[in-house]
């Protein structure tokens, strides 16, 4: 006896959707709170737009310069150390790092736009801040900020913002101190600069002063890291006794730099720019914490699963205000912690929020795809990054990769979803035919490989098919070929 469908049947090639766009009840909308007003007295976005313009004014001459004189559109051409070229071979003269100017670049740049080459080069740095210019891997090319740089305020206050975001790096801390004291005074300038935007108006730097060393202290309280077993003698001074001093100097002369404050006759005021940046920041915070879902105070594994029922507009939007509330550097990381767990559907998940973060992950998306469980997820995230249409990212991977991903996509449904989901995702495989679906997958060596096997033959209709996927699924228990 034998089933009408045959047991090699050709599978119908789709996209797999992502987990959380699976149908749901649509009569669920959460009220949308009314769009918040700036505190009075904020200049227009018009105008903050021409403040953030005249800021990066140089870092923007400098990314056109690159736009019209190093390669055709849609970009500069570049070397594969990410540095720029006018001839497709220019090294990058050992200054090191990608996506930095060769010698003789910087000085083409420095005679055309008339000035030296340190200034080129130091425009060039905030340009790849500012997101005017942006490092894929080995190429650079002008970011879509850039594009939209003279008709989009909207384009230019994002860019300054990062900017802003970015003022530690654009202005590194003071030389000889220990790096943790240096994260401390980051992590703690948030409060400061609230503190400087609650004001409105100007604040002496010796009660600025004050609300670091208090932050800085309850942040050192948080972490409560005490030694175990015996210790040497302390070399170097404890970091307590460390005068903060000359690291809120620092700070407060390195947020000046990028236009978000004034800093004169021992007071600090933040700039309108800078005023209506921290404005914006602490809304979005207040947001997040009003949020539908919930999840702002939860680490990234629990984030993860919180979103996990709710559509995509929705889980996005969760996205945002959990990573509003973060630095984006220990966000991300948490993120791929999350990744590297045993739930296949955080790991999507995972992926889906860091397509949210943008950029600033691409550095770690790039650095964890070599990790096997990662790999196919990193890959399609770097595809789209680099500007690859979504519905054809998947040709990146190859057909192992894209085997090892259709196994744990099952495993996420077999987990989380339905049987009838787990069955149409059998059509989404690469494979043509069942029997090759069945000999990659056991080949692939998925550690889930086993429980989709079963879950799967558990939910198909087809009794044939069913008996043929517990085969396999008992032919890769017991490790026979």
């Amino acid at each position: 006896m034998t089933s009408r469908i045959p047991r090699d049947s050709r599978l119908r090639l789709v996209r797999p959707r992502p987990l959380a766009a699976a149908p749901r009840a649509m009569t669920q909308r959460p009220a949308r709170r009314p769009a918040p007003r700036p505190p009075e007295g904020t200049p227009a976005p018009a105008e903050l737009a021409r403040m953030a313009r005249a800021v990066l004014a140089g870092a923007a001459r400098v990314a056109h310069w690159a736009d019209a004189t190093l390669g055709p559109a849609p970009g500069p051409r570049r070397d594969r150390d990410g540095t720029a070229s006018d001839s497709g071979s220019a090294q990058n003269g050992g200054s090191g790092g990608k996506g930095t100017l060769s010698d003789a670049i910087a000085q083409q740049a420095a005679t055309s736009l008339s000035l030296t080459p340190d200034q080129v080069r130091a425009d060039w740095d905030i340009a790849r801040l500012a997101g005017l210019i942006e490092v894929h891997g080995d190429t650079a090319r002008p970011g879509w900020r850039l594009r939209a740089w003279n008709r989009d305020d909207s384009a230019v206050l994002r860019g300054w913002v990062a900017f802003f975001d970015a003022w530690s790096i654009a202005h590194p801390g003071p030389d000889g101190h220990e790096p943790s004291t240096v994260a401390e005074v980051v992590s703690a300038m948030p409060q400061v600069l609230s503190f400087l935007q609650l004001s409105a108006g100007p604040v002496p730097v010796p009660q600025l002063l004050d609300l670091l060393e208090q932050r800085v202290t309850e942040l050192r309280t948080e972490r409560c890291e005490i030694p175990y077993g015996p210790q040497p003698e302390p070399m170097e001074t404890p970091a307590e006794d460390i005068p903060l001093a000359p690291f809120l100097d620092w700070a407060l002369h390195a947020l000046a730099a990028v236009g978000a404050l004034t800093c004169a006759d021992g007071q600090a005021t933040l700039t309108p720019l800078g005023s209506w940046a921290v404005w914006v920041k602490l809304e979005q915070i207040c947001v997040a914490a009003q949020s539908p879902a919930g999840n702002i105070e939860q680490g990234a594994e629990d984030m993860l699963r919180g979103c996990a029922q709710l559509r995509p507009n929705a889980a996005r939007a969760e996205y945002r205000a959990w990573l509003a509330a973060r630095p984006v550097g220990s966000a991300v990381t948490e993120l791929l912690a999350a990744a590297r767990g045993e739930d296949a559907l955080s790991r999507g998940l995972a992926f889906e929020a860091l397509r949210v973060v943008g950029a600033p992950a691409e550095p770690d998306v790039r650095a964890v795809a070599d990790e096997t469980p990662l790999r196919p997820y990193a890959l399609l995230w770097l595809a789209e990054h680099d500007g690859h249409d979504p519905e054809d990212a998947h040709l990146v991977l190859t057909r192992e990769e894209a085997t090892w991903l259709w196994v744990d996509t099952a495993a996420a449904v077999a987990d989380h979803g339905e049987a009838p989901l787990l069955v149409r995702h059998l059509e989404s495989a690469v494979q043509p035919t069942v029997p090759a679906l069945l000999a990659e997958v056991r080949a692939v060596g998925h550690p889930r490989t086993v429980q989709v096997l079963v879950a799967l033959a558990a939910a198909h209709p087809d009794p044939a098919l069913a008996k043929a996927v517990r085969r396999a699924a008992f032919q890769v228990h017991t490790g026979e070929h």
